[in-house]
C-alpha cells in the first residue's frame, strides 16, 4: 500500500471525540445551567436528588461515586449546603471547584428574619441568603462563569462552551421578560410562602412576601412564629399561600385555618421540570405561572 493511500485513509478515518470534563452539580437549577453550557458535549451529574432539601442531605453511594469521579464540582456554596464541604474536600480534592455565590458580580442579599415585617426592611441580619439562583441576572452571570471554568479544563471546546453560554443567556432574558409581563398583569397582591426562598425572585420582579413560615435555612417554625403569622394573615387579609413540595403542607393549613386563602405550589428547585439545557428558563416561567395560579381566584 502506497504512503499516499495510507495518508488518505487516515484523513478519512473518524477522529475520536475529546471527552468533555465530568461535572457534578449540587441542585437541579445549577445542573440545568451546566447542562446548557455543555449542550452537545456532555451531561452533568446531580448530587441532591429532585424533591430533596439541599439544606440537609446525605449522599447516596452513587452520588458519592459521581463526586469522586468528577473533574469539576459546580455548586451554590456552603451557605446553601454546609454539609457538602467535607465530601468535596475528601472525595474530590483534585477537581475544579466552582462555588457560584463567590463568582464576582453575583447579586447577593442578606438573610431575612421576618419577611414582610417592618423591622426586617433595610437591615442585615447576618449571613447571605443562598437562594441566589432565583435571580435571572445571576443565572446569566453563572453561565459565563461555568463556560470559563470548563474552558480551562477543556480548551479544545472553549468556543462551544462560550457559544452555549451566550445562547443560554438569551433564553434566560426571554424567560425573564415573559415572567415580568405575567407578574405585572397580576396587579398588587399579598402572599405568604412556606419557606423564605424567594427573596431574589421578589427583588428582581418587584414583589414582596408578607411573611414566611420557615426562614431561609428551612428550620421549622416555633409556636410563637406561627401565632404571629396568623395575626398578620388576619390583619392584612392575605389571600395567597405558596407551598413547596419539600415542606409539610400542614404548616400552611395551620397558619391559614379559617381563611379563604388560595394555595399554589411554587418550587425554587423546579421539581417536575425536565432536566437538561432548558431547565433554568422553564424554572423562571414556572414561578410566574405559580403566582398566577395563586391569584386567579381573587
Amino acid at each position: 500500500m502506497s504512503r499516499l493511500l495510507v495518508a488518505a485513509l487516515l484523513l478519512l478515518s473518524p477522529v475520536p471525540a475529546i471527552a468533555a470534563p465530568r461535572v457534578v452539580a449540587d441542585i437541579p437549577p445549577v445542573q440545568g445551567l451546566v447542562a446548557r453550557v455543555m449542550e452537545g458535549l456532555g451531561e452533568p451529574s446531580l448530587l441532591v436528588r429532585p424533591g430533596a432539601s439541599p439544606h440537609g442531605y446525605a449522599l447516596r453511594p452513587s452520588e458519592a461515586a459521581a463526586l469522586e469521579a468528577a473533574d469539576a464540582v459546580v455548586f451554590v456554596g456552603p451557605e446553601l449546603t454546609p454539609w457538602l464541604t467535607r465530601p468535596i474536600e475528601t472525595l474530590a480534592p483534585d477537581a475544579a471547584h466552582l462555588p457560584l455565590l463567590a463568582v464576582e458580580g453575583t447579586v447577593t442579599l442578606p438573610n431575612r428574619t421576618d419577611p414582610g415585617g417592618e423591622h426586617d426592611r433595610d437591615h442585615d441580619h447576618g449571613g447571605t441568603d443562598p437562594h441566589a439562583w432565583l435571580d435571572p441576572e445571576n443565572g446569566k452571570l453563572w453561565l459565563a462563569a461555568i463556560a470559563a471554568g470548563l474552558s480551562r479544563l477543556d480548551p479544545a471546546n472553549a468556543a462551544a462552551y462560550s457559544a452555549n453560554a451566550d445562547a443560554g443567556a438569551a433564553e434566560i432574558d426571554a424567560a425573564a421578560a415573559k415572567a415580568a409581563e405575567t407578574i405585572a398583569s397580576l396587579g398588587p397582591f399579598r402572599f405568604i410562602v412556606v419557606h423564605d426562598a424567594f427573596q431574589y425572585f421578589e427583588a428582581r420582579f418587584g414583589l414582596e412576601a408578607a411573611g414566611a413560615i420557615s426562614l431561609s435555612d428551612a428550620a421549622p417554625p416555633g409556636p410563637a412564629r406561627v401565632a404571629a403569622l396568623q395575626e398578620r394573615v388576619a390583619a392584612l387579609d392575605i389571600g395567597c399561600a405558596l407551598s413547596e413540595p419539600q415542606f409539610n403542607p400542614d404548616l400552611l393549613a395551620t397558619v391559614f385555618e379559617g381563611t379563604e386563602a388560595r394555595t399554589a405550589v411554587l418550587d425554587p428547585l423546579g421539581v417536575g421540570i425536565e432536566a437538561g439545557p432548558g431547565f433554568y428558563p422553564a424554572l423562571i416561567a414556572s414561578l410566574a405561572d405559580g403566582l398566577t395560579a395563586c391569584t386567579d381566584a381573587r
